[in-house]
């Protein structure tokens, strides 16, 4: 079974029906939408609601704090409550672009790893620039993510990895390892154990194919490339990521 643990649809321009199809004959079965705003979580649970295999994340990305409160919280943890959100999330810290506010992006990722430990939910971390912090964090929060973690579009390099792993994560590679300039990332993935390894797009980003928009429909390129840089057989590849996918996040079963 393939699968897109990462993917974006809300306000991507996306034909949804011509896209779904387009997924289901790739022959990837089973896709979770990542949302990044509290409105992208209520267009994710809508898709989600209405089409089989699709699943959603709730959540408020780091770039998107500002907007973060009380009221925002309790509208995740209503959303968290639904069958086919299987994780709170994308979460976490991104200091990439100038003018982010660490203090709020901190506020903002704790309060929802305790929402997400209150849901009992697994969280889709979003890490950029700040590998130290985040694994500071993630030292202080280990008790309260005994759901799980991933770390999506992992970047923080194989040296890191074995830090992050004493905390539990699991970590998932997309079109980036198919960058022949990529070579920090398919370290990485050739590091990273097995049962911990799971496949994403971050759909409409990051297209294995340079300067095309990406969908979860290329899944299957992109476990073909993992498969090669750990010169393990494709198929074998795929049921482990879809093991691997299964346990952390055990809602995509229904």
């Amino acid at each position: 079974m393939y699968l897109d643990i990462h993917a974006h649809f809300a306000e991507e321009g996306y034909d949804e029906r011509e896209e779904l199809n387009k997924i289901a004959r790739a022959g990837v079965e089973k896709i979770v939408l990542a949302s990044d705003t509290v409105a992208h979580s209520f267009t994710h649970a809508r898709i989600a609601a209405v089409n089989c295999g699709v699943y959603f994340t709730a959540g408020v990305h780091p770039s998107e704090c500002a907007a973060y409160s009380q009221e925002a919280r309790q509208t995740l943890f209503a959303l968290c409550a639904e069958e086919k959100c299987v994780a709170v999330g994308e979460i976490g810290l991104d200091y990439h672009y100038p003018g982010f506010d660490k203090q709020k992006q901190r506020e903002a990722f704790l309060s929802q790893i305790l929402l997400a430990e209150q849901a009992r939910l697994p969280v889709q971390i979003h890490s950029r620039d700040c590998a130290e912090d985040m694994l500071c964090i993630l030292r202080e929060m280990k008790t309260h993510l005994r759901f799980g973690f991933l770390l999506h579009c992992y970047s923080h390099g194989a040296q890191m990895m074995d830090d992050f792993l004493s905390l539990g994560a699991y970590f998932s590679f997309g079109g980036v390892t198919c960058f022949h300039n990529a070579k920090k990332v398919c370290e990485s993935v050739k590091r990273c154990p097995a049962e911990r390894l799971l496949s994403e797009t971050d759909s409409p980003y990051l297209s294995p194919f340079r300067g095309e928009k990406n969908t979860p429909a290329n899944i299957p390129v992109i476990v073909k490339r993992i498969a090669q840089l750990r010169e393990e057989e494709e198929e074998r590849m795929k049921n482990q990521i879809a093991e691997n996918a299964l346990r952390l996040f055990p809602k995509l079963g229904g």
